[in-house]
């Protein structure tokens, strides 16, 4: 019987498709009402840490260099008060295969499929998780399709989504481009059903479990360089993988103390699914546009439950400017002789900015850094910008700044200041949200139901019962 591959009706087969190209069957986790066991979900791999660590490293993946940044180091402290500002390390992903943090998810993933007998592997990706994927299966001998949404209505895409394409290609995998709207998923799922690949999607338990070792790695090397676990680690957040790969990492290297901070670059008004905003957007990811929706609404992906969770494991969510995250970019580059692309380099504006706020033997991590190539320097993205009409000058990015209109680098190192986002505000509305989508009124919630959005949003009952207004 030939199946009918209208949006409603292969969107409504997601739960079918993944088992067939996942393995797992996500109704196995279901209570049938609000909650779902997440670490069961975890579980469903069957890999222990020290299994993916193994995995990894048969193809250059793990084990990348934590660096003691001192220079920007000292240049906070010229900005905070006597006797503030913290040690701020990186953790230097750019040094995995592909280049970025997305090669432990990739690695995990890939590696599955290969063991299974997948003839090939997919992702749904604009960016550095499709190179990953075509890497690792260039590296496992198996074929590779990479979805991307990179272009508005008119076919114009921005640079460094469109030099991701190219490097996907250089390792073999096909490149299937679209643009911006709803058709992303849907086309992924549909092609996937038609090749009978292996979903490696960012959201899978797969691609989470490739990115506890990383925050394992971060604890066990900051306690050899330094004698204590990190204070703090900052992690750049769009869809949640790597906060939520990370903190697990951390839990599992017995760094529990460690505060646990998202950071996003702020673009407030600009809409994800807007063809006339896309290429408004001078960052293509770690920005305001993924992170909160994916905070708030998680299971919105390429599978029916997303394991990427940013509220579970999010101490504090902050947020800083484009032009801000461009100057750190620079910083770091000019200060410390490293450059890396702004994706990482936004974790580390708000890190900049943290660290000014903590005694000078505290410890920020960065986790993550990545490649400068395929479009990712500021520069093309710099040129793109002001090619759309974006006006770029020095000033206060606090003051000035103003999302899809104008990108305002500050005019001194001590104008870069984080934003705290109401995390509370972020947590009551998934709470809501949970219950509105499974269509369960917040009287009728069990037990189970309040135990479970507690720990999606690492808060407690009482909380829970406030949100709903439950006595």
């Amino acid at each position: 019987m030939t199946l009918a591959k209208d949006y409603d009706s292969v969107m409504a087969r997601s739960n079918e498709i993944n088992l067939k190209a996942l393995g797992i069957d996500y109704s196995e986790f279901e209570s049938g009402s609000v909650a779902f066991d997440y670490e069961a979900l975890m579980s469903s791999t069957g890999y222990t840490l020290e299994e993916v660590a193994k995995i990894q490293s048969r193809t250059a993946v793990g084990n990348t260099p934590l660096i003691e940044l001192r220079n920007l180091t000292e240049l906070a402290r010229k900005c905070a008060e006597p006797g503030k500002g913290a040690r701020i390390f990186a953790k230097d992903e750019a040094a995995n295969a592909s280049g970025s943090f997305k090669a432990r998810r990739a690695a995990c993933a890939v590696a599955h499929a290969k063991k299974l007998g997948y003839k090939g592997v997919m992702a749904a990706t604009s960016g550095n998780y499709g190179a990953a994927v075509a890497s690792q299966a260039a590296m496992q001998g198996l074929k590779c399709i990479v979805v991307q949404e990179c272009y508005d209505s008119h076919g114009v895409g921005q640079p460094e989504i469109i030099e991701k394409a190219r490097k996907c290609e250089a390792y073999g995998a096909e490149v299937v481009q679209l643009t911006v709207g709803p058709e992303l998923f849907y086309s992924f799922l549909s092609i996937m059903e038609d090749t009978g690949f292996f979903n490696a999607s960012l959201y899978s338990p797969f691609g989470i479990a490739g990115v506890e070792t990383l925050g394992y790695e971060i604890a066990e090397q900051c306690r050899a360089m330094t004698g204590k676990n990190p204070d703090m680690v900052v992690c750049t957040t769009a869809g949640g993988g790597m906060i939520t790969g990370t903190a697990r990492g951390l839990i599992k290297a017995g760094a529990t103390d460690t505060e646990v901070v998202a950071a996003s670059i702020d673009l407030t008004g600009l809409h994800m699914a807007s063809d006339t905003q896309f290429n408004k957007k001078s960052c293509t990811t770690g920005h305001t546009g993924f992170g909160v929706p994916h905070a708030t609404g998680p299971d919105h992906s390429d599978t029916p439950r997303s394991a990427a969770r940013i509220l579970r494991y999010a101490d504090k969510y902050v947020t800083v400017k484009q032009g801000e995250v461009m100057y750190m970019t620079e910083a770091l580059a000019n200060l410390e002789g490293i450059e890396r692309g702004p994706a990482g380099n936004t974790a580390l504006a708000a890190a900049f900015s943290l660290a000014q706020e903590l005694p000078e033997d505290a410890i920020v991590v960065i986790s993550e850094t990545e490649y400068t190539g395929a479009g990712k320097h500021i520069q093309p993205q710099l040129s793109f910008a002001r090619d759309n009409g974006i006006d770029l000058r020095f000033g206060n990015p606090q003051e000035e700044d103003q999302p899809g209109e104008n990108i305002i680098f500050p005019a001194s190192p001590a104008m870069i200041k984080h934003q705290v986002a109401d995390i509370n505000r972020f947590r009551q509305s998934m709470i809501r949200r949970a219950c509105k989508e499974a269509g369960v009124s917040p009287e009728n919630l069990t037990a189970e139901d309040i135990a479970y959005l507690a720990a999606e949003t690492k808060t407690d009952e009482a909380f829970v019962k406030n949100t709903l207004e439950l006595k």
